[in-house]
């Protein structure tokens, strides 16, 4: 149990917190939530013993294990997968200590050693670390490389499977998920759902916080308040509170007309049924929402330029990449005013590859680009806040784009993005890593632009500043080809998903959720093919009774199946059943007339069937895909005995 108990802390003149009280018990997983500068990252200070309280008391049980995400990585030469197995401590030090006692012909503390070795898992600690290394995207022959090697996202990542690696009662994460693409932080996400200690995550991804927290700890006002239930259940929470004041409320009702006509525009130019009520799904719940972001110091837009050509910009016969290596080959894409499309694929597949081809950053190698007569870009990537002028403030990065406007048009233009007052004069190098990305949205949306290239724009910004980002978006009229990790805005922004996989570019028919599908799938069949292969000369070297007490396992395992195959097949029954009243309502929301406002209470109501069908489906689907891996890992086992 941790226990904060009338707690105040300050950093320089700064309260973060003052007489505040929390108790958070053993195992919960945990969100913490908050505007950037409150001091969650103090926080997490306060709880490895970086900081001290300036009153109040902190209390945390005796002989916990601490393990937390470092935010930086010193020069160092050791291997990534040394590296990353450094993270478990105890083990090398048990390690360092058998090393010793070997060179000293020690056998009695060798023999102790090799027993503490063998109870910390020691054995498969370098297996270990190398599937953390490849559910986080690292590729093979990663792991021999030194750490000094790679870029400051991929040590970042380093630096979260190192903290995954460590045995820990308690697990620290401050924004995991920055440095991730979509399917490793996919891949996270279900391995800390089976995490069994204590969760902190720090998060500014709603999807992945409503997929991982029991609990919300709302960080707001000098003070911690927790809410039972993921970050959904906590903003639908907090907005009950806010829409009881008027002004609040009339705010609200304006958020959901701007989300309305969005799903009205959406669901009379989709052509995927899938994609669509997948977007209808999200329609009620945002409603409910929508009042907790209504004291939101962000009310951007991006307006379109008034001149458009169609089409914006295509590729054909195109080779994409670099002169020492195609990445995409012979590649046909068409964007047209109003395109929305997701890019999914992993790391390395040729996501980014594409974005800079189209933006005509890397010329193509083969093929032809075209642009349109009146195409303007507005591009999107990390790379891009770097290139900022680190000694010149907002007002004046917008001043040298426009120099005719007039100061007040620009100050008004850089309020909408939360620099008010003199934060709009300060130099972008003070800024935060989240600050300097509004900056540079900024910059975009001052152009006006007709084609929307945004690589990753999510990374370091808080909620609050995505929330607005995604409404942003739903009111853009022109095309936007975006790269995210970010689900929930991925599946409130676009209508067509595209895979970069294997060196080419094809529709993707499905939803976000078919993918979560799709790789799963894909990493059971990686798992099949490095299946190691028995040799019939080592099976015959098994004495008689290693085969007969072989036997009698591979005869439990059989009769291990019978459970599990019957378990998937009721499974299976409860997704056709479900899937069958999922069409059922379907079909229903397919009615047009369903949306006129006399039937609005219908709409709800079916919406919310909807939602129950789909949680319920969901539930299923999990756990058949759990059942059926077992039963696939049983049979795999049974055949290679």
């Amino acid at each position: 149990m941790i226990q904060i108990q009338d707690l105040s802390l300050h950093r320089g003149a700064q309260a973060l917190l003052e007489q505040t009280t929390l108790t958070l018990h053993a195992g919960w997983k945990v969100g913490i939530v908050g505007a950037n500068g409150v001091g969650k990252s103090s926080l997490f200070k306060l709880l490895l013993g970086e900081l001290q309280a300036d009153a109040g008391e902190l209390k945390l049980p005796s002989n916990l294990r601490i393990a937390h995400m470092a935010q930086e990585v010193g020069h160092t030469d050791r291997t990534a997968l040394d590296y990353v197995i450094d993270g478990d401590h105890q083990l090398r030090s048990v390690q360092a200590q058998l090393a010793d006692a070997e060179a000293r012909h020690e056998a009695e503390r060798i023999g102790e050693l090799h027993a503490a070795l063998d109870a910390l898992d020691g054995y498969s600690a370098e297996a270990r670390a190398q599937q953390l290394l490849a559910g986080l995207g690292f590729v093979p022959g990663d792991a021999e490389r030194p750490v000094s090697s790679f870029s400051g996202g991929w040590r970042i990542r380093l630096n979260l499977a190192k903290a995954l690696m460590c045995p820990s009662d308690l697990l620290l994460l401050d924004e995991p998920t920055n440095h991730l693409d979509l399917d490793a932080t996919i891949w996270l996400e279900q391995w800390l759902r089976q995490y069994p200690g204590t969760l902190l995550l720090i998060s500014h991804d709603r999807d992945f916080l409503d997929n991982v927290a029991a609990y919300i700890v709302h960080q707001a006002h000098r003070s911690l308040t927790l809410y039972k239930g993921n970050y959904t259940a906590f903003e639908r929470l907090r907005a009950e509170k806010l829409s009881q004041q008027q002004a609040a409320f009339e705010k609200q009702q304006a958020r959901v007309e701007q989300i309305e006509q969005f799903v009205r525009r959406f669901r009379a130019k989709a052509t995927k049924a899938k994609q669509a009520q997948s977007r209808l799904k999200e329609l009620e719940r945002m409603e409910q929402i929508a009042p907790a972001h209504v004291d939101s110091p962000f009310s951007f837009r991006f307006d379109t330029s008034e001149k458009l050509s169609s089409p914006l910009l295509s590729l054909n016969e195109a080779d994409l990449g670099y002169p020492e290596r195609t990445i995409l080959k012979q590649q046909a894409l068409t964007l047209l005013p109003g395109t929305r499309i997701g890019l999914l694929g992993a790391n390395g597949a040729g996501k980014s590859t594409l974005i800079k081809t189209l933006v005509g950053d890397l010329p193509l190698l083969t093929g032809q680009r075209q642009e349109g007569e009146h195409l303007r870009i507005g591009y999107f990537a990390q790379h891009q806040l770097e290139a900022l002028d680190m000694k010149a403030s907002p007002f004046t990065h917008l001043q040298r784009i426009s120099p005719d406007a007039t100061d007040q048009e620009l100050r008004n233009f850089l309020g909408s993005f939360g620099f008010n007052g003199d934060d709009a004069l300060d130099p972008v190098g003070r800024f935060s890593g989240g600050e300097k990305a509004r900056v540079a949205l900024a910059l975009i949306a001052w152009q006006k632009p007709n084609l929307l290239l945004l690589d990753e724009p999510t990374n370091h910004l808080d909620l609050e500043v995505r929330h607005a980002l995604t409404l942003a978006l739903q009111g853009f009229e022109g095309a936007l080809i975006l790269v995210s990790h970010d689900r929930h805005l991925l599946r409130n922004t676009v209508d067509q998903f595209l895979l970069v996989h294997d060196g080419q570019i094809e529709e993707f028919k499905g939803d976000l959720e078919d993918y979560h599908r799709w790789l799963a799938q894909q990493r059971r069949d990686d798992q099949a093919r490095e299946k190691p292969v028995v040799r019939d000369d080592a099976a015959r070297s098994l004495s008689a009774a290693e085969r007969k007490e072989q036997k009698r396992q591979q005869a439990e395992q059989r009769a291990r199946l019978r459970p599990l195959r019957q378990a998937v097949e009721k499974l299976e029954k409860q997704m056709e059943k479900l899937q069958s009243q999922q069409s059922e309502i379907e079909t229903a929301l397919a009615d047009t007339e369903l949306y006129d406002d006399s039937r609005k209470d219908e709409l709800k109501q079916w919406l919310q069937r909807q939602a129950e069908v789909s949680r319920d489906l969901d539930a299923v689907e999990a756990d058949w895909l759990e059942q059926q891996e077992a039963l696939e890992t049983l049979e795999q086992s049974l055949e290679a005995g």
